[in-house]
Parts: structure tokens; C-alpha cells; sequence
């Protein structure tokens, strides 16, 4: 029975390379010279922190990760950047986590746009991943160009294609 997965993945090694071609451009840009900035990338939890010295820098800052993550092929709705930004005495900081994997909400999500779209298929949670069967392949394809016209708060990937 053909099957897909729907999943939201980030890869670390990407990330971390967009951060490094942030990072040059911040040391060349002019309104960063002289500038105390630091960003700092935990790939085991997949955060990023960011300090510098005033609100102006962590926005533009925030902005350049975002559009160097974009070049290197990371959806800019990986990144979760709710959390405001706090002070910590003459300097300003920001964590950013990426999201990896679904929620509980993205899945209820996805699974009711699955079933919405009337197909004759099934779909399941496996802990962060939906599962979709069906009897035919061209059901599966037309569920995942829905998706993909979809915006559930995460960018999905499609993996596991088995027919």
C-alpha cells in the first residue's frame, strides 16, 4: 500500500553555515563596526543566541539570519523568534529556537486537512510525523500538493514515498 511521511525538519549543518555567512556579514557591515555582537548556535538543542548592544542591532541581526537561512534552503518558519528579546545589562539578548519536528497542534492540523480533502486515505501520528496511506499514488500526490498550499505554522517535508 503506498505511504508517504509528513515531517518538519531542520538541518543543523545548514544552519550552522547560514550563521557563518551572518556572521561575516555583520563584521563587515558599517553599522556593526565596533560592535560586541555574539551569536552563539547549539546544535544539539537547536538554539540560537544572539547578544549585542541595542534593540536596532538584535533586529537587524535577527533579519540577516532570517534571509542567509532563506539562501541556504531553511524555510524562514523555522525559526521561532516569539520569544522577545531581554536585557542583561548593557547588552541585549535573544534565543531562538528552530523548530524540529511537529506538535501536537501541527498534527491535528495536517491530519484534519488530510481528511478535509475527502481522498480515500488514512492518515496516523507516529510521535512527530504523519503517515499517510492510500491505494493510490495519485490520492497521496494530490494530499501533498494540498499541503503544501497550506500554512499550519511549520514547513512540512514529504519523506518515505513507498508504493
Amino acid at each position: 500500500m503506498p505511504s508517504f511521511d509528513i515531517v518538519s525538519k531542520v538541518d543543523p549543518q545548514k544552519v550552522e553555515n547560514a550563521i557563518n555567512v551572518a556572521r561575516k556579514e555583520i563584521l563587515n557591515r558599517y553599522d556593526f563596526h565596533g560592535s560586541k555582537t555574539e551569536i552563539d548556535f547549539n546544535k544539539k538543542d537547536l538554539v540560537l543566541q544572539i547578544t549585542t548592544e541595542n534593540d536596532m542591532r538584535m533586529n537587524a541581526i535577527v533579519d540577516i539570519i532570517i534571509t542567509r537561512g532563506a539562501k541556504q534552503g531553511i524555510d524562514p518558519r523555522s525559526y521561532d523568534v516569539s520569544q522577545e528579546h531581554y536585557a542583561s545589562g548593557a547588552m541585549v539578548k535573544k534565543e531562538i529556537k528552530l523548530k524540529n519536528g511537529l506538535d501536537a497542534e501541527a498534527i491535528k492540523k495536517v491530519m484534519k486537512a488530510v481528511k478535509d480533502t475527502g481522498a480515500k486515505v488514512q492518515s496516523q501520528k507516529m510521535e512527530d510525523i504523519v503517515r499517510v496511506n492510500g491505494k493510490k499514488i495519485d490520492e497521496l500526490q494530490m494530499i501533498m500538493a494540498t499541503l503544501r498550499n497550506g500554512d499550519f505554522g511549520y514547513p512540512l517535508q514529504f519523506e518515505n514515498m513507498k508504493s
